[in-house]
């Protein structure tokens, strides 16, 4: 089981960053309808195919390159359904001769992969909703999250010690972990509304951004036939973007804070190790969010930073659980 595991974790890296790369590359809708693509399982490619594609989709002309990119995170996606499906499957069989054998996270799991499909369904029947597309993004890192965790429960992970010097630090990395996912909330809201762009100076916004400011408009979903290329006005983006960097300062002081006490307090190399790896990710993160307003949001560093977003995510979830066992 814990070899499927870790296949599905490897696998949701995949389709987190097929996803970015789709999204990034204006291939949500790529293919107008779902689960298939202009009526067909691929790509449509012959006479007759691309015929009835016209026909039923006048609206929506068949581009190779989106439809493909779009094609393949869904398939992917449709694969990892299946993989947690057999998480679940053997959690159920294993648990008759091994009682200790978590069932309820697997079982989470795929509760969540099934919404996930509805999510993705959404996404294109709705034309881009921002709100579906940034829940499809926090659920896609919510299952990367849950992955580690199961991984984690399976391979015991635990502090045989102890390391009382951190475990008043519990509640600090439940509020760091917290303020990352709104952070993540707030870049696919970003993402969703095509914000990214919205300033490209540094630190704040060129002109006179404050005068644009707009939090009522930048938090609300307009009325729309497509949210492809984004609804809303330049100032409400501008207000998504400096909501998005003002997010980045609290996390980098939540996280930073959190960090100083943990290697103040941590005595075991378990919790020490789990920190490092918060600090590098944070630091990564942080250098890819820089470059993408510097270089105007090159393709490979905004892909990174979805993955690297999702990396942070799971490695306080694995540090949240260390501090946990720790209790």
């Amino acid at each position: 089981m814990r070899g499927l595991v870790k296949f599905a974790l490897i696998l949701t890296v995949v389709v987190i960053v097929l996803g970015a790369f789709t999204r990034l590359t204006d291939a949500g809708l790529g293919c107008p309808d779902w689960p298939g693509c202009y009526g067909t399982l691929t790509v449509p490619k012959t006479d007759a195919q691309l015929e009835r594609a016209v026909e039923l989709w006048p609206h929506a002309p068949v581009e190779y390159n989106k439809a493909w990119n779009e094609m393949i995170h869904r398939y992917a996606a449709g694969t990892l359904a299946l993989v947690i499906l057999g998480i679940f499957i053997t959690a159920l069989v294993r648990k008759r001769r091994y009682p200790e054998t978590p069932v309820k996270l697997p079982a989470l799991l795929l509760a969540l992969i099934i919404f996930q499909a509805a999510l993705g369904m959404w996404t294109v029947t709705k034309n881009l909703q921002p709100l579906i597309v940034m829940g499809h993004l926090l659920g896609g890192f919510t299952t990367f999250s849950l992955l580690t965790l199961l991984h984690l429960r399976l391979t015991r992970v635990h502090l045989p010690l102890g390391d009382a010097g951190v475990r008043t630090l519990r509640g600090l990395a439940l509020f760091a972990l917290l303020t990352v996912i709104g952070q993540i909330a707030l870049g696919g809201w970003v993402a969703a509304n095509y914000a990214a762009m919205a300033c490209t100076e540094l630190p704040l916004c060129e002109g006179d951004w404050v005068s644009k400011i707009d939090i009522p408009g930048a938090f609300s979903v307009p009325a729309a036939e497509t949210y492809q290329y984004g609804a809303h006005d330049y100032g409400e983006r501008v207000t998504m973007h400096i909501a998005h960097r003002l997010g980045a300062v609290l996390v980098t002081v939540v996280v930073g804070v959190l960090l100083f006490l943990g290697y103040k307090r941590a005595s075991s190399n378990v919790i020490r190790r789990s920190l490092n790896w918060v600090a590098l990710l944070l630091v990564i993160q942080l250098a890819l969010g820089l470059t993408n307003v510097i270089m105007l949001l090159p393709l490979s560093v905004a892909v990174a930073h979805n993955l690297f977003g999702a990396l942070l995510m799971a490695s306080l979830v694995a540090l949240n659980y260390k501090l946990a066992r720790n209790a």
